[in-house]
C-alpha cells in the first residue's frame, strides 16, 4: 500500500544523495521509496522478495541482512541507511536472533565500513508493550518488551547507541507505531501511525540535527500511550487522528499491557521451536 505523497510536507535536503533501504519490499519501504524518488533521492533498494523500482534513479539489490560483505557493496557510495528489513514479529528466538539482532549489527557494521554518514533504524513500539494502559511512555523509561521480537529490537537499539558512541556513525532509532491505512482495533486507537505521518517520521529521521536519538513514530492520536516530545525534538510532528476515522470501539481494560494480544504468553509459546 502507498502512502498519498500530497500531504507530506516537502523538503528538499535530501535531494542528490543516495540512500539504501533495506526491507524495501514491504508496505513502509516501498511507500518511502516512491516519497523519496519525489524529492531526488537515488536510492539502492535491498530485499530478499523481487522489487520494482519505483524510478529511473531506484536500483534494485537482492540481498540479505545476514549477508555483510554484500551489504558493504550495496552501501557504497551511499550518504545513509533506512533499515526496515528483518522478521517484522514474533517468532522463535533464534531466528529473530540471526536476522533482527544479528542482521542489524550487519547493517551498522556494513555502515561504518562503507563510509555512511547515518542509519535510521526502524524499531518497534513493541520495546514497551509490558507497560500498562494507564501509563505515558517516553524513551528514557527502561525497556519492557511484550515478546522475543520486541526483545530483538531493543538490542538493535543498544547496537545503534553503541555505534553512534562507539564509532561515531550517527543513528537515529524509530520506534513504529501500528502502520495502517486506518485504525482497526481498540488498541490502534492508541498506536496508529498513519501512512502519511509515517512519510514525516521518516523524513525527520533522515534529516535530523542529532547524532543519535530515539522517538515514537505515532500519530496525534488524542488516546496515544506514548510521548511525542522526543519526536518534536527530531523534527517529526504528526498530523493525523486516529479518532478522525470514528471512535467505534471499546477501549482496552485498565491496567492491561498495552501490547495487548502481543503480550500474551502464547503468541510467544505458539511461534517457538520444540527441537
Amino acid at each position: 500500500m502507498s502512502a498519498s505523497l500530497t500531504s507530506v510536507t516537502v523538503m528538499n535536503e535530501l535531494g542528490g544523495q543516495r540512500w539504501a533501504v533495506t526491507g524495501a519490499a514491504g508496505n513502509i519501504g516501498r511507500a518511502l521509496r516512491e516519497f523519496l524518488s519525489t524529492q531526488a533521492v537515488e536510492l539502492v533498494s535491498i530485499d530478499l522478495a523481487e522489487i520494482t523500482a519505483v524510478s529511473m534513479s531506484d536500483h534494485p539489490v537482492r540481498g540479505d541482512v545476514r549477508d555483510l560483505a554484500g551489504l558493504e557493496t550495496a552501501f557504497a557510495d551511499c550518504s545513509g541507511v533506512v533499515h526496515l528489513g528483518g522478521l517484522p514479529d514474533e517468532a522463535d528466538f533464534h531466528d529473530l536472533a540471526e536476522v533482527n539482532i544479528v542482521g542489524t549489527y550487519h547493517v551498522l557494521e556494513a555502515a561504518r565500513r562503507a563510509g555512511v554518514s547515518r542509519v535510521v533504524y526502524a524499531s518497534s513500539n513493541r520495546v514497551t508493550g509490558f507497560y500498562d494502559t494507564d501509563t505515558t511512555v517516553d524513551e528514557s523509561m527502561p525497556p519492557r518488551p511484550d515478546g522475543f521480537y520486541g526483545a530483538s529490537k531493543v538490542a538493535g537499539e543498544a547496537l545503534c547507541r553503541l555505534y553512534a558512541d562507539k564509532f561515531h556513525l550517527s543513528t537515529i532509532v524509530i520506534r513504529i507505531g501500528s502502520y495502517e491505512q486506518a485504525p482497526g482495533s481498540a488498541r490502534e486507537l492508541h498506536t496508529w501511525l498513519s501512512p502519511d505521518d509515517a512519510l514525516r517520521a521518516f523524513q525527520a529521521a533522515m534529516t535530523a540535527p542529532q547524532q543519535h536519538a530515539t522517538f515514537y513514530a505515532v500519530s496525534q492520536n488524542t488516546q496515544r500511550w506514548w510521548s511525542l516530545a522526543s519526536a518534536r525534538t527530531v523534527g517529526f510532528v504528526p498530523v493525523d487522528n486516529a479518532e478522525a476515522h470514528g471512535d467505534h470501539y471499546s477501549d482496552l481494560p485498565a491496567g492491561q499491557p498495552q501490547g495487548g494480544l502481543y503480550a500474551s504468553a502464547e503468541y510467544s509459546l505458539d511461534r517457538m521451536r520444540t527441537d
